[in-house]
């Protein structure tokens, strides 16, 4: 695709997912460039975030937010340069971070955008370990985890954007960190790059007995972002006083009903109860948001002088983001997954 004519490729909700999503479910449109009015922004789309939040945008359940329209451009995060301002706090030429979705031009308010340092190598680092991702992790793990030197940590898709970087600063806490991700390359990604002391395959028989052996001192921190199989391993495992923050559920986000097997409440509830858990969803920005400017400093800080490492996923042109979406639900893609829409 080539954004260099004047018009606007997007890809909107065609139908609702029953189950996992397939390719019927998004459509391609072409439609004219907006044009910004008075207090408007329009940016064109560098580069797109792609989440798991986003399959429960496609859904119209009751959520935290409201669900997609039909026809509605899919939401997403972005990096894009500033195309036509009529807001006086930007000007043509300003890299923004931004909610565009997915489309090449998107309209915003001046209120609703971030400046960026035009200056930066990677600017798509916005949209993972200094974006969402990676202020997900952060007050996650230290503001409702508070991981302690000496503690165990667990973190389920160790490998991913939130995942890695949950599981390095549990290191720089001085805490065992035990990954869980899919693979063994991951697992060797999670180990011999990200520094944790160790890393199960999910998709591993004896994914219990592994774990428990990995945590023989019981597990004080679970950060959870799967369910799943995952969380039943972890469970039994959980020390008194343990602290379970919960961002995501990704191996749920497709389910039609309940998962199958025996009613599983009266065993959690319990153990809440007599290990007195702390377990404690979170949406970062609604929960969180006057605090990211403290991440964004402090992140910056470790990344520049290499305690944080970062790994991105980086896919090549709109069109290909229905099918990346859809292997991203799949735990196909290895490390932040972006799409890369235009050039700068």
């Amino acid at each position: 695709m080539n954004q260099n004519n004047p018009v606007n490729h997007r890809i909107v909700l065609a139908s609702r997912p029953v189950g996992a999503p397939t390719a019927a479910n998004f459509r391609l449109e072409e439609c004219d460039v907006p044009v910004p009015s008075p207090g408007q922004v329009l940016t064109r789309t560098l580069y797109l975030s792609l989440d798991p939040y986003m399959r429960g945008r496609m859904s119209d359940a009751p959520s935290y937010a409201a669900p997609l329209a039909l026809g509605e451009v899919m939401v997403g995060g972005t990096v894009g340069i500033v195309a036509a301002s009529k807001h006086p706090d930007y000007q043509a030429g300003d890299l923004v971070l931004g909610y565009g979705g997915w489309q090449d031009y998107a309209l915003a308010k001046g209120a609703d955008l971030t400046r960026l340092d035009t200056r930066m190598r990677q600017p798509s680092l916005a949209l993972g370990v200094l974006g969402m991702p990676g202020f997900t992790a952060y007050m996650g793990l230290l503001d409702i985890g508070q991981p302690k030197a000496g503690e165990t940590v667990v973190v389920a898709a160790a490998s991913g954007a939130v995942g890695s970087v949950v599981g390095q600063l549990a290191r720089l806490k001085g805490c065992r960190v035990v990954g869980v991700a899919g693979g063994a390359e991951k697992c060797r990604f999670v180990v011999e790059e990200l520094g944790f002391d160790a890393c199960i395959d999910r998709r591993s028989a004896n994914l219990r007995e592994q774990l428990a052996a990995a945590c023989p001192k019981g597990i004080d921190v679970y950060f959870e972002n799967v369910g799943g199989a995952v969380f039943d391993a972890v469970l039994p495992l959980l020390n008194v006083s343990a602290r379970v923050p919960v961002c995501g559920l990704i191996a749920h986000y497709n389910d039609t009903g309940l998962p199958p097997g025996p009613d599983r409440l009266g065993l959690l509830t319990r153990t809440l109860l007599t290990r007195r858990i702390r377990m404690q969803g979170f949406i970062v920005f609604d929960d969180y948001g006057t605090r990211y400017g403290e991440f964004f400093s402090q992140m910056s800080t470790w990344l520049k002088v290499g305690k944080i490492k970062f790994r991105e996923d980086i896919v090549d042109g709109l069109e290909n983001a229905p099918h990346a979406f859809i292997g991203l639900l799949e735990g196909r893609n290895f490390g932040k997954l972006i799409i890369r829409v235009g050039s700068d």
